[in-house]
């Protein structure tokens, strides 16, 4: 959906990062040059801290800084030493991020418990856009949910190409004035609006032939700050890695996800790696379909596709009250199985069963689509607001 006189709600997000990155000074001061830091990173990889990493992205993000020789090194030598994946790490990296992003101000927040869903992506196996449909549905069902997303890498329908399919609209925040949030079930934050940083360094990224840490960082540096989330990740190896981080960057409740297929999402088709955030300790535990009631289903029924066929998915799911199509169950499943998980992180719901039973009720009592009609309302209101600003 495109309108030339929407302005900033569909100026193409490089566009809008590389505006807002235009108008951000680096606040800060350049005292360490950045050869030690690379140096240390490559000979003695094992003592190369967090605050090192922390000095060494504020060079990075600094324009006309670095030769694109030492950027491409750096971020080669953060993926083959591991240092990527240490918890501290991705902490200190989203630290950074999130203090050079752009602000929200999420209006209401006392006694609000907000959650996001999300994956890491990287999974490869382009199904139906289950975070994103079950975030929808657990705001349906009475959690406030402020997802934090992009557009499709590793698949061909992202969460904000799903949402635009169904005719939302995505405002990008103004430099120096926090972007209100307002209170409603369901927000989304598209990631590159609010993250001009990503953008300087998005072309050193696509030209390495491997996935970068700043792949995977995007469920660490939503803008809303969300107390709850559930997180998936698409190597078993970095799920406890992202519950840590989680909690040094502040999340209270979390379940981060894998599986066993390798996917990004609580698998429909069998078990499902996890490691539960709460009071501060990570637990690991192992979820089937039928730790939340349900049958399992094997992947290839709840494929996805472009945009526009996920959205007509989404809908025919979503707005047809208790008339679920039946060729739609598998995704049913799927779709009340992710939002349990975000019922319970949420406090909704005391275990995954009831937290099942209770996401199949905002679908069949058409809640989760009224959450997204209000949502899609919001953004085209504030969208007339731009385009037709009151006369002076």
């Amino acid at each position: 959906m495109t309108n030339s006189k929407m302005g900033i709600f569909d100026m193409p997000e490089s566009a809008v990062a590389q505006s807002q990155a235009s108008q951000i000074s680096s606040k800060y001061a350049q005292e360490d040059s950045f050869k030690p830091l690379l140096n240390k990173l490559v000979q003695t990889p094992e003592y190369f801290s967090a605050n090192d990493l922390k000095k060494a992205l504020n060079h990075l993000f600094t324009p006309d800084v670095l030769h694109p020789a030492q950027i491409g090194a750096f971020l080669t030598a953060l993926h083959v030493n591991r240092v990527e994946r240490r918890p501290e790490s991705l902490a200190a990296a989203a630290q950074v991020l999130r203090d050079r992003a752009l602000k929200a101000a999420v209006l209401d927040t006392e006694g609000d418990f907000i959650v996001d869903i999300v994956g890491t992506g990287g999974d490869g196996y382009n199904l139906f856009n289950v975070s994103t449909t079950a975030g929808i549905v657990a705001a349906g069902a009475g959690a406030r949910v402020i997802k934090h997303g992009s557009r499709a890498s590793t698949s061909s329908s992202g969460s904000a190409d799903l949402l635009q399919a169904l005719d939302c609209l995505f405002a990008a925040p103004t430099p120096g004035t926090p972007m209100p949030i307002p209170r409603i079930p369901f927000t989304f934050i598209l990631a590159p609006h609010y993250h001009p940083a990503l953008a300087s360094i998005t072309p050193y990224r696509k030209a390495l032939p491997f996935r970068t840490m700043f792949n995977v960082l995007g469920p660490l540096i939503n803008p809303a700050s969300p107390r709850g989330m559930v997180l998936g990740v698409a190597e078993k190896e970095i799920g406890a890695t992202f519950a840590h981080s989680l909690n040094d960057g502040g999340v209270e409740r979390a379940l981060v996800v894998c599986g066993y297929e390798g996917l990004d999402e609580i698998s429909c088709a069998g078990p499902t790696w996890a490691w539960e955030l709460r009071d501060g300790e990570v637990t690991d535990m192992t979820l089937t379909p039928a730790d939340f009631g349900l049958p399992a289903h094997a992947l290839s029924t709840v494929a996805g596709g472009s945009p526009q066929e996920n959205a007509e998915t989404f809908k025919r799911l979503l707005a047809s009250g208790k008339d679920v199509p039946p060729d739609l169950l598998p995704v049913l499943h799927w779709v009340a199985m992710n939002a349990s998980a975000l019922l319970v992180v949420a406090g909704l719901a005391k275990d995954y069963k009831e937290g099942t039973q209770i996401a199949l009720e905002s679908v069949t009592s058409g809640k989760a689509w009224e959450a997204l009609v209000t949502f899609r309302e919001a953004g085209q209101a504030a969208a007339s607001k731009v385009a037709s600003p009151p006369p002076s």
